[in-house]
Formats: structure tokens, C-alpha cells, sequence
């Protein structure tokens, strides 16, 4: 019974993992770019969902969709600000671009009088909820943490099946250019996928912070979901929630198996392995180039 309890716990914190690697994996089939600052975005939904239940004194059911709407007009403007002139540079750019980004984020929150270095407890109606199914003791934040993931796939799913801006954005992803001259609006999408992203990276905040607590270093979580997303395979969105889940599953057992502190470098040694063995991931593309 104790470990299916490390079990589900680590499919918990897998599913975060997932949500911020979806960011990753978004940004990455629009534009060709790898944005590290998904980890801050995170942190943000969280602080932004805090803001809301314990300064704006929202219901906890309303500083969700807040929150959600907050940080999707801050990812917009984000790409319109401040990736967009640079798009067109080297990769490397870019990728120190959005590291600086998160960096920025961090220094902001830290700025802010007491609230910035302090750990602050995120209320939840919830929390203290605990389920006993066949002698396993669930946590209701983890229930909660699996089935908003599940729940939230599925809807990415039906929106990149049956909406037509789901299916713009697919056609753009698989070649701009040709989207382009088809009259496919790349650059709003762009900005609309830095926007979803964003508001998914809050979501992912705003489960894990009743777990974790609300603070400035939380991003710092974004390091487990960027092996989560190679694993999963970088080009593909199901992949990520796979590959966060993998994560989080070898994590959890790790840290109750092995010995102290492999439990940190368990992700990393997956992903060693995975681009040994399957270098594209779980389910993603074999790409040839012609030279």
C-alpha cells in the first residue's frame, strides 16, 4: 500500500511537471524556440491566484479563471514585446532571452515587501481532504492535481482538433511559411500561443501551490519539466503529460527506494537514457534534413 501511495504521489507531481512541459512543447512547435521561462510563468499564476483569493478576496473558484486570464494577456504581451523583435536571430538569443525573462520575473516578486521572501500558504477548500480507497490514503490536492490535467488535455485536445484556431495553429507549427501564403495569421498566433502557454504554466501553479506553498523560488521546478518534455518527445503535446508523469513516477520512487539525493538527479539520469536509447522521445517525429 505504501508504495501505490508513492506511486499516485509521484503521478501527481508528474502531472506538474506535464502542465509546465505542455509550455514548452507550445512555444516550441510554434516558433522553433525553447522559452525557459516557464518556470516563472508558473510562479506567477501562483502569486497571481493568491492575489486573488487573499487581497481581492475572490472565491477560490473565480481566482482560477482570473489568474488563468491574467497570465495569458502577460504571455501575450510578452511574445509582442519582447520575443517578437527577435525573432530571426539565432536560437541561442532567444533561449538566453527568456532565461533573462525569468530571472526578471523573480527579481520582481522578491522586490515586493513582504511578500517577496516570504513562503505563503495558498487556501484551498480542499486541502486538509484526504480519501481512502482500498486502504491507499489519497490527498485531495493530488486527486485534484490528476484530474485537472486530465481534464485540461482534453480540452487542448478538442480545441487543436475541432477549433479552427487549433487547427491554424497545427498548420503553422508544421511550416510558417506555408501557413502564411495560405493567409494563416502567424504572428497573432504566435502571440496566442505564448498566451496559452502562459495560462496553462498558471494552472500548473496554482495545483502546486497548495502543495508547496507560494513562493518566489518555485519556478526552480521548471528544471524537472524541460526533462519532462525531451522525454515525452519535444514536439508533441500528449508526450509531455507522458513524460511528466514518467518523471515524477521514477522521482517519487527514487526518493523512497534509493539512498538520499538521487532522488534530485533521477530526472536527469531518464533523460540521459532516453537520448541514448529513443534520442526524438516517446512520440516524437523522426525529422530528416537533406544536406
Amino acid at each position: 500500500m505504501q508504495e501505490l501511495q508513492v506511486i499516485f504521489s509521484g503521478i501527481a507531481q508528474g502531472c506538474i511537471y506535464g502542465l509546465i512541459a505542455l509550455g514548452f512543447v507550445l512555444i516550441y512547435k510554434a516558433t522553433e524556440t525553447v522559452s525557459f521561462a516557464q518556470g516563472e510563468l508558473m510562479m506567477l499564476g501562483a502569486f497571481c491566484g493568491l492575489a486573488c483569493v487573499s487581497w481581492l478576496g475572490l472565491p477560490f473558484w473565480l481566482s482560477i479563471p482570473a489568474a488563468m486570464m491574467a497570465m495569458a494577456v502577460l504571455g501575450w504581451m510578452t511574445e509582442r514585446v519582447v520575443i517578437r523583435p527577435v525573432l530571426g536571430q539565432p536560437a541561442f538569443s532567444i533561449v538566453m532571452l527568456t532565461i533573462g525573462i525569468g530571472y526578471v520575473a523573480r527579481g520582481l516578486i522578491t522586490m515586493i515587501p513582504d511578500i517577496g521572501t516570504e513562503t505563503l500558504a495558498f487556501p484551498v477548500p480542499y486541502k486538509d481532504t484526504v480519501f481512502n480507497v482500498g486502504g491507499v490514503v489519497l490527498g485531495a490536492t493530488q486527486v485534484v492535481v490528476v484530474l485537472a490535467t486530465a481534464a485540461l488535455s482534453l480540452l487542448l485536445y478538442l480545441v487543436f482538433r475541432y477549433s479552427r484556431v487549433g487547427i491554424a495553429m497545427q498548420a503553422a507549427s508544421q511550416n510558417q511559411l506555408a501557413a502564411y501564403y495560405m493567409g494563416i495569421p502567424v504572428k497573432r498566433l504566435n502571440g496566442m500561443v505564448w498566451a496559452l502557454a502562459a495560462a496553462v504554466a498558471a494552472v500548473a501553479g496554482l495545483l502546486l501551490a497548495p502543495i508547496t506553498f507560494v513562493h518566489a523560488n518555485m519556478g526552480f521546478i521548471g528544471l524537472k519539466a524541460f526533462p519532462a518534455a525531451v522525454v515525452g518527445g519535444f514536439g508533441s503535446l500528449p508526450g509531455a503529460i507522458v513524460g511528466g508523469v514518467i518523471i515524477g513516477v521514477v522521482e517519487a520512487l527514487a526518493g523512497f527506494w534509493l539512498p538520499e539525493g538521487f532522488k534530485d538527479i533521477a530526472a536527469y539520469i531518464v533523460v540521459l537514457l532516453m537520448l541514448v536509447l529513443k534520442p526524438n522521445g516517446l512520440f516524437g517525429e523522426k525529422l530528416r534534413k537533406k544536406v
